[in-house]
């Protein structure tokens, strides 16, 4: 499973932890947010349901950063505004890059399946179901031994995610969707509330019909 420590691969990591064994796997590529999603994904996986079924975290790094600008919005931390859509929030490459490290430790330790929490709504051209099965046909010829790749939600919404999750009782406030999260170290990251990928979660627990958990530095687009 690879795991951000937002609510599509926290929830989809419990769900699989009922049915089976899950090694979850975290990537850093020099982000500005990741020591807030690392601090997110520690204290999910500490309480996840089913946690005997999940495997200790395994935490990989490629370096992106000398391919992101240092001016890029996603290494300097100044993210898109709230209302910002969701496709000028794209990082080129960022699923190819993701499978191919995790698909190279999974072919190390007899892993054959690799699944992300990708949406229904996802306008990416690295989240189609296309990209999934040929990077899974290229990364299998290329590492000798079958990999697959699965996206279970790909026809699933955010607000149906949030749904299932607390189903399950999955702790949904203990994840992290933001990409200027407020972070000190010394406890749980809070959401800015002024990006957009705030935005997105705000509006799918309103979608929902559950009550948002979140904590929002800024509250000025929370709907009670």
């Amino acid at each position: 499973m690879l795991l951000s420590g937002g609510l599509d691969s926290a929830v989809l990591v419990a769900e699989e932890a009922a049915r089976s064994l899950v090694q979850p796997i975290y990537i850093s590529v020099g982000l500005a947010w990741e020591a807030a999603e690392r601090r997110a994904v520690d204290d999910f996986l500490a309480h996840v349901p089913a946690r005997t079924r999940v495997k200790p975290l395994v935490a990989l790094r490629v370096e992106m950063t000398d391919v992101y600008s240092a001016a890029h919005w996603a290494v300097t931390g100044q993210a898109p505004a709230y209302h910002t859509p969701d496709e000028d929030v794209y990082l080129p490459g960022r699923n190819i890059v993701l499978f191919s490290k995790a698909a190279i430790f999974c072919a190390m330790s007899g892993i054959t399946r690799i699944a992300i929490g990708t949406l229904d709504h996802n306008p990416f051209p690295d989240a189609t179901p296309t990209f999934r099965e040929r990077l899974a046909d290229a990364l299998s010829l290329g590492l000798d031994r079958r990999i697959d790749i699965a996206a279970p939600y790909a026809r699933t919404s955010k607000a149906d995610v949030i749904r299932r999750g607390t189903a399950i009782g999955a702790p949904l406030a203990l994840t992290l969707s933001c990409m200027s999260p407020e972070y000190s170290g010394d406890g749980f990251p809070r959401h800015c509330g002024t990006c957009s990928k705030c935005r997105e979660r705000h509006e799918a627990f309103l979608d929902a019909g559950i009550s948002d958990p979140t904590s929002y530095a800024d509250t000025r687009f929370v709907i009670k």
